[in-house]
């Protein structure tokens, strides 16, 4: 899968402003509805429209994009009269609103209705006597048409034999980039050619989103309603996921990330990887005594969502085997509204996913607003704060370093295999972990198949981690260095032996 994140795009561009224009109207406006009809002719200049050929066009794609980031659905295209840009907003100008499914949407005038799955002939075909490429086609597709190789695409299998044998390695595979990125097959097409998202098979994983090269598939922000939320006085505190180191520029510290976030508004600030210090210790206990003693075959963790649910949707049985333990952001929640009852709480975080978490009923009461980080810096952007220049007010040292290291793939096992060994010494561990959901998927066929006994089994939608999600602003493997400082940083490598779960329950190890 290709990758653009880490380069500053026209497409990413295009979305940091809609995000900055979106927080500059909660902060700024006096006149709400004008102001957002006024934002497409602010954002797409006649004179200067470079992303797509219309203006016109820019601009409707525009419109949907600062709907979706007020939290609104798109409007739909079949019908003569859609509505007005701002139609329904009354129900997203208010201080707390759920995410409502579906999450991931495809604006169907940006999609440029790519190849689903084609072998082309590009110009660099040479022609050669040989023709290799006509000789291994099982199904005499290709024929030569002017010296040159020609495709039968209503022949064509798509076997790539013949791009394989061509020396001149003129012959390409065009793969739609959206589907492609996605591991469970929930992108398919609409009449029309374009990319359509089945909401039945979609984890909101968000791999088609950042791999669009059209910017067509964008996903619903909860930006507007937490400034709102701040703006009202109401007491907001912030949890971050451990994958925000070096997401805001190499000269911002933890320290000064805290700083700016106090400086956004939010009563305080706690590492997520808290609720993973918990997680990991809960997990080695279930695995020793449910997997190690042959209660279970296998177990999987639970911390990212898109795993957890393409698992239930497509390996039912495996229900029983997914830790029960809360996810990291529940469980750093819990803590703090036991500690702040009348508090509010947003989830800063690398991932689309943690928004379809929000959105159950269950976790709605924990988890007041999910937002990535690509969001919150369109926040200090419109606020004009720079956190590389603010003075550190505190200190970011909440968590261990095992619970700080489930930012990076891999990590969520190491750090239970690490407790396993501290707390359990002498119990052989066996891990596995895939990372990108075709993986996922084809770690769960060999469990069922029983090739993956005695296993515990780390899932992570995003290939790289979390810090790969679909909300994150730097390059991957410039973000798995990042996390692996801040990881060797912490006071203490690994969660003390006893402690309180989420469930309220003491732990007790051995």
């Amino acid at each position: 899968m290709s990758d653009m994140r880490g380069i500053d795009t026209p497409v990413r561009q295009s979305r940091r402003r809609v995000f900055r224009e979106v927080a500059n109207l909660a902060y700024t406006s006096e006149n709400l509805k004008d102001d957002m009809e006024a934002l497409p002719y602010k954002i797409v200049d006649y004179e200067e429209s470079q992303m797509w050929e219309s203006v016109y066009r820019d601009r409707a794609i525009v419109r949907e994009r600062i709907r979706l980031a007020m939290g609104m659905s798109l409007r739909p295209e079949n019908r003569e009269h859609p509505g007005h840009l701002t139609q329904g907003l009354e129900e997203s100008n208010i201080d707390e609103k759920y995410y409502e499914p579906p999450l991931m949407q495809v604006i169907p005038s940006a999609c440029n209705a790519c190849p689903e799955n084609r072998f082309e002939v590009t110009n660099s075909c040479m022609g050669c006597v040989a023709h290799p490429c006509q000789e291994v086609c099982p199904k005499g597709a290709i024929s030569f048409v002017n010296g040159k190789s020609v495709i039968d695409q209503e022949l064509c299998i798509k076997c790539g034999r013949c791009k394989q044998v061509c020396p001149y390695d003129a012959i390409c595979h065009k793969e739609r980039p959206c589907r492609k990125a996605c591991g469970i097959g929930a992108i398919e097409s609409d009449r029309f050619g374009r990319a359509v998202i089945n909401n039945e098979k979609c984890v909101s994983c968000g791999m088609c989103m950042v791999s669009c090269p059209f910017g067509a598939i964008a996903d619903k922000s909860q930006i507007f309603q937490l400034i709102r939320a701040l703006q009202s006085g109401r007491k907001i505190i912030a949890q971050v996921a451990p994958a925000f180191v070096g997401q805001f520029g190499p000269k911002v510290t933890p320290d000064k990330f805290k700083t700016a976030l106090l400086a956004l508004g939010f009563a305080d600030v706690y590492e997520t990887a808290i609720g993973a210090d918990e997680g990991c210790m809960a997990e080695a206990e279930h695995y020793v005594k449910e997997v190690v003693s042959g209660e279970q075959d296998f177990a999987l963790t639970s911390c990212c969502p898109s795993w957890s649910v393409m698992a239930k949707n497509l390996f039912p049985e495996t229900i029983d085997r997914i830790s029960n333990q809360l996810t990291p952001m529940v469980a750093t929640a819990r803590i703090i509204k036991r500690e702040h009852p009348d508090a509010g709480v947003v989830f800063i975080g690398p991932c689309a996913s943690k928004k379809l978490e929000a959105s159950r009923r269950t976790v709605r009461s924990d988890v007041d607003f999910v937002i990535t980080f690509e969001e919150l810096a369109a926040m200090f952007e419109a606020k004009g704060i720079l956190p590389e220049e603010l003075e550190p007010q505190g200190e970011m040292d909440d968590a261990t370093g095992a619970g700080r290291g489930y930012g990076v793939a891999g990590g969520v096992a190491s750090a239970i295999e690490q407790c396993v060994n501290r707390y359990y010494p002498g119990t052989e561990v066996h891990i596995e972990h895939a990372e990108g959901l075709a993986d996922c998927r084809k770690a769960l066929m060999l469990a069922k198949a029983g090739k993956m006994n005695g296993c515990l089994i780390e899932g992570m939608a995003c290939p790289g981690g979390c810090i790969a999600g679909a909300g994150t602003n730097l390059p991957i493997a410039n973000a798995a260095r990042e996390v692996d400082k801040f990881k060797a940083a912490a006071k203490k490598p690994l969660p003390d032996a006893i402690m309180e779960n989420s469930n309220d329950q003491g732990l007790q190890i051995p």
